[in-house]
């Protein structure tokens, strides 16, 4: 099978597997993993930060960035198509009583930073929840994974901090985001007074995220984290696999960019595809199904069969994303099975043929 369902579903190379086999561990709660430990000062250095924490995963690395700038009741501004506002449960409201204030992306996944200044809102009406927080998402998943560029991040920087609020950055692609525009992580997080960022998407390694930032606000997010349930024990063992996922496979991500605009480029001439293959900068490909007689998830089931897995999103759109276990030739095949289950007399059922 050629899965292209996620870049989560990527497996560890055989150099992580040896790291891990030979990680020197010690008790993280007690901040006693030196492998943990370096992890951890690397990640902070790549992203011109203070210190790293280093947590099982990209929504719980959120979960603690917001809490750690708002407050029970406070407000946070989040775009409406935002991981963290669509895919985390509600963890910031359920779990830290945080308001979301949602104002609307933009297809590239910015926001109009017009709307997100009227959005604000300050402590001079009682009736209002109190704006402390404004996150951003970058690459950003629902819209296509566009890559949000250095001027509208330090522009949104700019408005927030001037403003009074803090900026997170869901980073959990922030690599991806760094190799499309051609500059350094640290670069693209620059304003950001918070970053999470995940080593088990592109970068292949098998568990893991970290939160990014100064050093008082990790020491409170280490207090969060146990809070969450989050604190590991001999965790640098999962460490040395983050270790090798950073210094390896960050530069191999644009084979991920190409493989997604070939495949964006092969599925647009097929009739009842509907995508533009100039806005795919990063290994997300998200394209509408708008034709009559298949539905999103018939297409889905079709491609199955052919060897192609891939998931529905909502509405007519589906999404395809590209990642280390997937190369060109691959990419070739998933066009040709796209036109076996679209082809005129193929109906809504593709031939059992599978690649």
């Amino acid at each position: 099978m050629i899965d292209l369902r996620s870049d989560t579903i990527t497996q560890p190379t055989q150099g992580m597997r040896a790291a891990m086999a030979a990680a020197t561990v010690g008790d993280d709660v007690y901040g006693e993993d030196p492998t943990v430990n370096r992890l951890e000062q690397m990640v902070a250095g790549l992203l011109g930060k203070e210190a790293a924490l280093f947590v099982p995963s990209g929504t719980m690395g959120n979960l603690i960035s917001v809490i750690g700038h708002c407050g029970r009741g406070d407000e946070m501004i989040v775009g409406d198509q935002a991981h963290i506002f669509l895919y985390e449960q509600g963890g910031s409201a359920a779990l830290g009583g945080i308001h979301p204030h949602t104002v609307r992306n933009l297809p590239d996944g910015s926001l109009d930073l017009d709307e997100v200044r009227d959005a604000i809102r300050t402590t001079g009406n009682d009736h209002y929840p109190v704006s402390r927080l404004l996150a951003l998402e970058n690459t950003h998943n629902r819209c296509g994974g566009r890559a949000l560029d250095v001027a509208f991040m330090g522009a949104a920087g700019d408005l927030a901090h001037e403003q009074g609020l803090q900026l997170h950055v869901d980073g959990a692609r922030i690599w991806n985001a760094a190799v499309a525009l051609g500059v350094s992580p640290a670069r693209v997080v620059q304003e950001a007074d918070s970053v999470s960022v995940c080593l088990s998407k592109g970068l292949g390694a098998p568990v893991g995220s970290l939160v990014v930032g100064g050093s008082e606000f990790v020491k409170r997010a280490r207090r969060t984290r146990k809070l969450l349930g989050g604190g590991m024990r001999q965790a640098g063992v999962l460490a040395a696999a983050g270790i090798v996922a950073i210094s390896e496979m960050v530069d191999r991500l644009c084979d991920d960019h190409d493989n997604a605009r070939a495949l964006a480029e092969g599925i647009s001439r097929i009739d009842g595809i509907v995508i533009d293959p100039q806005v795919v900068q990063t290994d997300i490909v998200i394209f509408s199904l708008e034709r009559d007689g298949i539905t999103p998830a018939q297409l889905s089931a079709g491609l199955r069969e052919q060897g192609v897995k891939l998931n529905p999103l909502s509405g007519k759109l589906l999404r395809a994303v590209t990642n280390f276990h997937v190369n060109r030739t691959d990419i070739d095949r998933v066009v040709g099975a796209f036109e076996i289950v679209l082809s005129d007399d193929a109906g809504t059922s593709a031939p059992s043929k599978a690649f």
